[in-house]
């Protein structure tokens, strides 16, 4: 399974720039994150993975100051989804609320006159259309200028100095999100604002015009040069590096670019060169102390194969290959439960003791000798009381040459700080109290600051009693 993008050939490559950077570089830019979902009961389990299913869809082909993410939501299996940010755009300003996802790279939102756009939104904000006509600062982007004739490599064929600058995406879900580019103004939270160019979705299909997760767009964080977080660096406004801890115990967490000088991590491997993703070198696992006996080559690394860190996703896939040794051993020191599935996908199960103490850690070794321990309370995700369900799954992804692929998600990265730092291309972690804060470099002052930790998600809520009683009505029929 191939799990880039695929874009039409007129249009690949052509994604995000920033034309005119920041003019402030002193400012921190803040932007307010959210978690789609946040009520412990709000999700039943066929849709958190249809979301994961998505989700792996979309997993695509100067002076620096610090930059403060503000976070909310919760990475509870049960619960989550992509998290999302409010950013103004054009002037007057108006909000907009955009996916931040750490596997796609463009930025796009909803215009005016598109065609199947979302015109409600089931998770408790307010969608807006963008009007290019509207702003003051809006100018029309066209194919003939440097940017999209950079993008590729010349100009298109037939393209006049009037035609705008086209973009057309097609995720691996089949969603697809057409449009064209636009330069106009971007707000961040504390007032700092920057000229962007950004797609203008005119027409969007599949799960991108359905109202249940629909937000205004995506912002793409991925480590592509075309990426808003690689623009800000290549303008040298921040650090090419960036960290987040998810606290999936109290909701939020932290969310900051910049270079991270306290605490230390010095847990790191190297990133895979020249992935679109955050492709990672797994050599072992370890359940209970034992190492799994496992095929050299289940691991295997390379172009669209290997093991993906992806925080937009919700649990961990697992080839099946490791699927299985990891669920025996996991369940070895509890022989006599009763083993229920749910929504043909999920093994659940009652018990009443702490699963601390019940299950065996799972650690992931990797190269440089890097490793990451997963808890039972964070693999294993508590439905009722006394009901739990493994969030370990089995992946069925593979890459175009068949090999199978590991993507470890929230399941794995929760209450963990990671570390993104891709000038020394390379991915660390530690774990971390993600309801405190960090300290984060700032070359413009000379100075650090301090990157707290947020959870905005009273900010906004919706109606979940439709969920809570399809999620209630699946756990009594097994339970």
């Amino acid at each position: 399974m191939d799990l880039h993008k695929n874009s039409r050939a007129a249009v690949l490559g052509c994604f995000l720039i920033l034309s005119t950077l920041f003019s402030d570089a002193s400012a921190n830019l803040v932007f307010s994150v959210s978690h789609k979902f946040k009520g412990r009961d709000g999700r039943s389990l066929s849709e958190l993975k249809a979301h994961d299913s998505r989700r792996h869809g979309r997993i695509l082909t100067g002076s620096a100051s610090a930059v403060d993410l503000q976070l909310g939501g919760n990475g509870h299996p049960s619960e989550t989804g992509l998290y999302f940010a409010k950013l103004g755009i054009g002037s007057p300003s108006k909000d907009y609320y955009v996916q931040v996802d750490t596997g796609s790279d463009i930025l796009w939102v909803n215009c005016v006159g598109c065609t199947n756009c979302p015109k409600k939104s089931d998770i408790g904000v307010k969608l807006t259309l963008y009007d290019p006509k509207s702003s003051s600062t809006y100018s029309a982007v066209t194919c003939d200028q440097e940017f999209c004739t950079s993008k590729y490599n010349g100009r298109l064929p037939g393209c006049q100095p009037d035609l705008l600058c086209q973009y057309d995406v097609t995720y691996g879900d089949g969603s697809e999100t057409a449009g064209y580019f636009v330069q106009d103004t971007i707000q961040f939270d504390k007032g700092t604002n920057g000229s962007v160019v950004f797609g203008c979705g005119d027409k969007q299909s599949g799960q991108l015009g359905k109202t249940a997760e629909a937000l205004d767009g995506i912002l793409g964080f991925g480590q592509s040069n075309s990426s808003v977080f690689s623009q800000l660096a290549a303008s040298g406004k921040v650090k090419k590096q960036f960290a987040h801890c998810l606290d999936n115990v109290r909701g939020g967490g932290i969310f900051a670019i910049g270079e991270v000088v306290e605490p230390q991590v010095n847990n790191t491997t190297p990133l895979v060169p020249n992935q679109a993703h955050y492709n990672v070198v797994l050599e072992a696992i370890e359940v209970g102390g034992d190492v799994l006996q496992l095929a050299s080559d289940v691991f295997g690394t390379g172009s669209n194969k290997g093991t993906i860190i992806d925080s937009g996703t919700t649990l961990a896939y697992l080839p099946q290959e490791v699927f299985d040794p990891v669920m025996k051993k996991v369940l070895a020191k509890q022989p006599d439960l009763n083993l229920h599935t749910v929504d043909d996908q999920f093994s659940c199960f009652q018990f009443s003791s702490n699963v601390d103490e019940g299950f065996p850690l799972v650690m992931f070794h990797f190269k440089n000798s890097a490793s990451l321990t997963v808890y039972p309370h964070d693999y294993l995700f508590q439905l009722k009381e006394d009901v739990w369900c493994s969030g370990w799954q089995s992946s069925g992804m593979k890459s175009k040459g068949g090999d199978s692929m590991t993507l470890l998600g929230d399941l794995v990265l929760s209450n963990k700080l990671v570390i993104y730092d891709l000038e020394n291309q390379t991915i660390g972690w530690a774990d971390y109290n993600c309801s405190s804060s960090i300290k984060v470099g700032n070359e413009k002052t000379g100075g650090v600051d301090t990157i707290g930790a947020h959870n905005l998600s009273s900010a906004s809520t919706f109606t979940i009693g439709r969920l809570i009683l399809t999620f209630f009505l699946l756990i009594s029929a097994v339970f």
